[in-house]
């Protein structure tokens, strides 16, 4: 009966053991480092075994690089890092990411590497300030690689001349720990073995049976990363200016407005993580003002098509960035560009009928409608149009009952003219 205890005590323990893991996709930017800080947080408070990120990123921005690198390094659970699933990267910024984990490791049909440094514009820097950029970053991945235990010099080319490295040859030249299809996998091949942590302590994983616990960001991270994609940025700042564009169109439905705001609060939050082209800010901002113009102003579709223009221009340079991933697509530039200029067109037409149909109400509405003489007009007298006796002036007499038309009105007279056929007194359409 003791045996039976101890071994129900142990598969018990066994159970608990469990680590908690995260998805690192995309651009590396400041949301990316809260989540696998919130993450590793996580797995600290719960006393969890380890902590995974599972990698799939072609870059990101050097100082939301470094802020992960560092909370890899004050992790108190060790940090495995694998590149996953077949046929992700970790390229640029994810390399060094890759490094800097107590556990390096790739699935099979991965790559990694490509970390030289360049700028947000894409653009050569001069020959002095580009070796600065480069040995530093240079100086940080031989740091990382020393400090893991891992081929510095193979690591360092990645910096300084781009290489690039597959899975099998990752593991070849130490750059990784291991090679693993999937998360289950990898920590049966860790279990039991000896790391060295970043402050130089010896520690043992014990993953045997170990569960994973998926983090799940907050609901603020889920947007906040969902909108970290200028293709997104664009699309919300598009609907934003419809929902403006239609609150003042019709002033007191509110509801479009305030959608409308938020929008555009939105949309400019997840551009604001990306260098941003002033033309091409400039462009959409005109592409703006040529649609409210087009409202004011007869153009026949001139200022319609001159904002299309402008928007799909500018839209295409907005984001001034050398990765295509941080860049407005082609294909969502036109997405956004051609149902906006025709729901404006639509929209503009419709205020453009409603200002040229004839007015039907009030003293203007009167003109042009026929009435009957009421006991005859000698110049001057008494009509009936619309239902309502007025005093009247004629050009020329008229008999009684006679079929007069309202050609203007002075105050409360009409001036009417004498008409043949039929009169239509107003009271038809009641």
């Amino acid at each position: 009966m003791r045996y039976l205890l101890i071994l129900f005590a142990v598969f018990s323990l066994r159970a608990d053991v469990r680590v908690v893991e995260t998805d690192v996709s995309g651009i590396v930017h400041p949301i990316t480092v809260e989540i696998v800080d919130s993450a590793i947080a996580k797995a600290e408070r719960e006393n969890a075994a380890a902590v995974i990120l599972r990698l799939n990123t072609p870059g990101g921005l050097m100082d939301a690089m470094r802020q992960i690198v560092e909370s890899e390094f004050r992790s108190r659970v060790p940090v495995i890092v694998w590149v996953g699933p077949s046929g992700a990267r970790a390229a640029s910024a994810g390399f060094f990411l890759l490094e800097a984990s107590d556990v390096a490791a790739m699935a099979p049909g991965t790559n990694t590497g490509a970390s030289h440094p360049v700028t947000l514009t894409g653009r050569d820097l001069d020959a002095t300030m580009k070796q600065k950029v480069e040995n530093d970053a240079a100086a940080l991945m031989r740091s990382i690689a020393t400090r893991r235990n891992r081929d510095a010099a193979a690591a360092e080319k990645t910096v300084r001349e781009s290489v690039s490295y597959t899975d099998k040859e990752a593991l070849d030249l130490h750059l990784i720990d291991a090679i693993a299809g999937d998360e289950h996998a990898l920590l049966s091949q860790l279990n039991g073995r000896e790391i060295t942590r970043f402050d130089g302590k010896r520690q043992r994983l014990d993953l045997a049976g170990a569960a994973i616990d998926h983090y799940e960001p907050s609901l603020r991270q889920r947007i906040l990363s969902a909108i970290a994609d200028p293709n997104i940025a664009l699309v919300l700042l598009a609907l934003g200016a419809l929902g403006i564009y239609a609150e003042f169109s019709a002033p007191g439905a509110v509801a479009p407005g305030v959608i409308g705001a938020i929008f555009i609060l939105l949309g400019l939050t997840a551009l604001s993580m990306f260098p941003i082209r002033w033309l091409g800010a400039a462009l959409v901002l005109l592409a703006f003002v040529f649609f409210a113009m087009e409202a004011k102003f007869t153009t026949h579709g001139v200022l319609t098509l001159g904002g299309a223009a402008a928007m799909l221009l500018g839209a295409l340079m907005l984001v001034d960035s050398p990765w295509p991933a941080t860049r407005i697509h082609l294909s969502y530039a036109l997405g956004v560009t051609v149902p906006f200029a025709l729901i404006t067109a639509f929209l503009l037409s419709i205020a453009v009928r409603a200002r040229r149909n004839k007015v039907v109400t009030g003293i203007e509405g009167m003109i042009g409608l026929a009435g009957v003489a009421i006991g005859g007009l000698d110049l001057a007298g008494t009509v009936l149009v619309r239902g309502e006796y007025w005093n009247a002036l004629a050009t020329t007499p008229v008999g009684p009952a006679g079929r007069v038309r309202v050609m203007g009105v002075d105050g409360l007279t009409l001036k009417v003219e004498p008409i043949d056929g039929p009169a239509k007194t107003g009271l038809e359409a009641k």
